[in-house]
């Protein structure tokens, strides 16, 4: 595949942009028969957008002069607007635990992409680190898929991604002081560390808001409990993941790279989408961020009289994001790093990690005598047992 160049692109002016309420309103996927990977990338792509908004809104509040809040306010509009679009696309009959299974599902396929393609150590690392989290999640939901809707996960995702345990979820819980990393330098990190760092941030933020806003639909305590559970942890991999970031840049670099960042993403969704209707929606959408990053290129050079290629790091990204099957890859991580922690920003077994360390007393705290991500195993296991039983009596 050939590299993305940003410069390169021609964009949709900002007065084209804006959308009917019938364009909104999209037709949703087929979910038997959609491609696992098309999901994960309208999932992915709503919580790019959805970043995109709730950041725009934030920078503004920052940002004393008019003409800046301006031009956040129009490209701010169209994005609510592609963020609304795409999450339409998701039908109505998925279920939440389905439409969860497909956030765990991106959660494990990108982060495994990223890392593999990453050229920072420590960024990989941390990649790595919360890719065994993630991956432990999905197979915790796909226990309760099938206790609650007698589904099968493995049938929903069509075996693109494994689901089995991971690094157990009841282990995942740190105080909030651990959840802080290295940060990689804004002028001499790549174009792709860049990317991937406002990549990784957004889709996790997104899954966290999800689950929060979803898991209390469930009147059954545990499908409760297991959304809560999961989304504090959700909350640690944003707050480990922002870390990364160079906290020196400014406002308006980072408004620049945001913009570059969705129309890479969208760029890459359209390289390897199979569905013509998704891509040709992803070619239409890269281009209107191509003109959202020319109007961020020119509040750069207007207020701080900056370069565009000197803030990212180079005149492209050479690879793309793609969603594939990344079992291989996800195995290897296991087997090397299960029982991984980060202790001092590093990430070592945890028996060599000293019992001092802040994170297990909080541990013990939040899972107390009641740790959802435990009880869902044993009740499936007991299921399971219930159902030997009778197969067992009734072949006699």
């Amino acid at each position: 595949m050939t590299a993305f160049r940003p410069f390169d692109e021609k964009g949709t002016p900002i007065e084209e942009q804006a959308m009917s309420w019938k364009e909104l309103v999209t037709k949703p996927y087929d979910k038997v028969s959609v491609d696992p990977h098309t999901r994960t990338r309208i999932i992915l792509m709503n919580g790019i957008e959805n970043n995109a908004t709730l950041t725009k809104h934030a920078l503004a509040r920052l940002s004393p002069d008019p003409s800046i809040r301006t031009a956040l306010a129009n490209t701010r509009r169209v994005e609510s607007m592609q963020q609304q679009a795409i999450n339409w696309f998701n039908p109505a009959h998925q279920t939440i635990v389905e439409t969860t299974l497909g956030f765990e599902q991106v959660a494990v396929d990108l982060t495994a992409n990223l890392a593999q393609n990453e050229e920072d150590p420590y960024q990989k690392a941390t990649l790595d680190f919360a890719l065994l989290e993630d991956f432990d999640h999905l197979y915790r939901y796909a226990l309760l898929y099938r206790q609650m809707e007698g589904g099968d996960a493995r049938e929903f995702v069509k075996d693109t991604v494994e689901v089995k345990p991971a690094r157990p979820t009841r282990v995942h819980h740190r105080h909030p002081s651990d959840e802080m990393r290295k940060s990689w330098n804004k002028n001499t990190a790549s174009p792709k560390t860049k990317m991937n760092y406002f990549t990784i941030v957004s889709a996790e933020q997104q899954t966290m808001l999800f689950y929060k806003e979803h898991g209390n639909m469930y009147p059954d305590e545990l499908a409760r409990g297991l959304y809560t559970e999961i989304a504090d942890v959700e909350e640690q991999h944003v707050t480990q993941y922002e870390a990364l970031g160079d906290g020196s840049m400014t406002p308006l670099e980072m408004n620049f790279l945001m913009e570059v960042n969705e129309a890479y993403n969208y760029w890459s969704c359209a390289q390897t989408e199979s569905d013509a209707r998704f891509k040709q929606f992803w070619e239409a959408m890269m281009r209107d961020e191509i003109g959202h990053m020319h109007m961020a290129m020119e509040l750069l050079q207007r207020f701080e009289d900056k370069d565009p290629v000197k803030i990212l790091g180079g005149d492209r990204i050479e690879t793309p994001i793609v969603f594939e099957e990344t079992k291989g890859y996800v195995n290897k991580v296991l087997e090397e790093q299960r029982d991984f922690q980060p202790y001092n920003m590093e990430y070592m077994p945890e028996q060599q990690v000293p019992r001092e360390w802040r994170s297990f007393a909080y541990r013990d705290r939040l899972n107390g005598d009641w740790t959802p991500s435990e009880v869902v195993v044993s009740r499936s296991r007991e299921s399971k047992g219930k159902e030997k039983v009778t197969v067992r009596a009734g072949s006699r």
